[in-house]
């Protein structure tokens, strides 16, 4: 529909002007010359030759293709043209003939002003083409591999003072003195639910950013909480539930939307 409305207005832009509607006849004179030019062209260039099947006349009946009443059908360029290079036969590239020999391109005496396209020889050399990534790839995965190292094993408790000033730094990030690890641990033996942490984080995590100091304490300690906090925050960053930004002195946490909360 679109396109008929379309042509209907280019129509009568050409009735309405006499200098294109001129031009128009002029473009349909000139095909018609080229396509009788084209048809004398193949006429002459082809009777020099004949089927080598039942050595009839052959007729063009397409790009690099003609064809003899007894039903064949081949590439003129392929059968009759040598190269003028080595004159060896002639192979069918992509886009253009090529000699056998050494590669070197070749004009086609079969053809007018048409363009060679060879979709087989294109399909081949884009397989090919494909298999060679795809064994780069392989190549680049074995060895990423090969060089990947072994899972570290933890065989003693980390010592936070082997770091000068990490502690303190610690310290000053968290707004509370922590004099050691085991100090973290509560008296009545309870151990880290992480679990019970992530629930409560996200359980206050909205849209907007929320504070660090903002979230409700779980413990009564405060300072072990805090610290309780801090350590999933971090594995949930880890695993691309929040992003954390500092601000001061204190924490932003924002959480990470995916397509599937949408």
């Amino acid at each position: 529909m679109k396109q008929t409305i379309l042509q209907a207005g280019i129509q009568s832009r050409l009735d309405e002007n006499t200098l294109l509607r001129e031009m128009g006849k002029i473009m349909t004179v000139v095909d018609d010359v080229k396509a009788k030019a084209r048809r004398f062209y193949f006429e002459v260039v082809l009777s020099l030759y004949s089927c080598p099947d039942c050595g009839g006349k052959l007729k063009m009946m397409g790009t690099s293709r003609c064809r003899c009443d007894c039903g064949q059908v081949l590439d003129p360029t392929l059968m009759f043209q040598k190269s003028v290079c080595c004159g060896a036969g002639l192979i069918k590239k992509t886009f253009h003939y090529a000699c056998s020999r050494c590669r070197q391109s070749v004009i086609s005496r079969f053809m007018f002003d048409e363009k060679v396209f060879d979709k087989h020889y294109f399909r081949e050399m884009m397989r090919q083409s494909r298999e060679r990534k795809q064994q780069k790839r392989e190549v680049l995965r074995q060895l990423l591999a090969s060089s990947r190292s072994d899972p570290l094993q933890l065989t003693e408790v980390p010592d936070l003072t082997v770091i000068p000033g990490l502690v303190e730094d610690l310290d000053t990030f968290i707004q509370t003195e922590m004099p050691g690890l085991c100090d973290l641990l509560p008296n009545d033996g309870r151990r880290f639910d992480m679990d019970q942490y992530r629930r409560h984080i996200r359980s206050v995590l909205g849209w907007s950013d929320l504070r660090f100091s903002a979230v409700a304490s779980l413990l009564e300690n405060t300072r072990q909480d805090r610290v309780w906090r801090f350590v999933t925050l971090v594995f949930m960053q880890h695993d691309g539930e929040v992003d954390m930004v500092q601000e001061a002195s204190d924490l932003f946490i924002r959480r990470v939307f995916h397509e599937t909360d949408r």
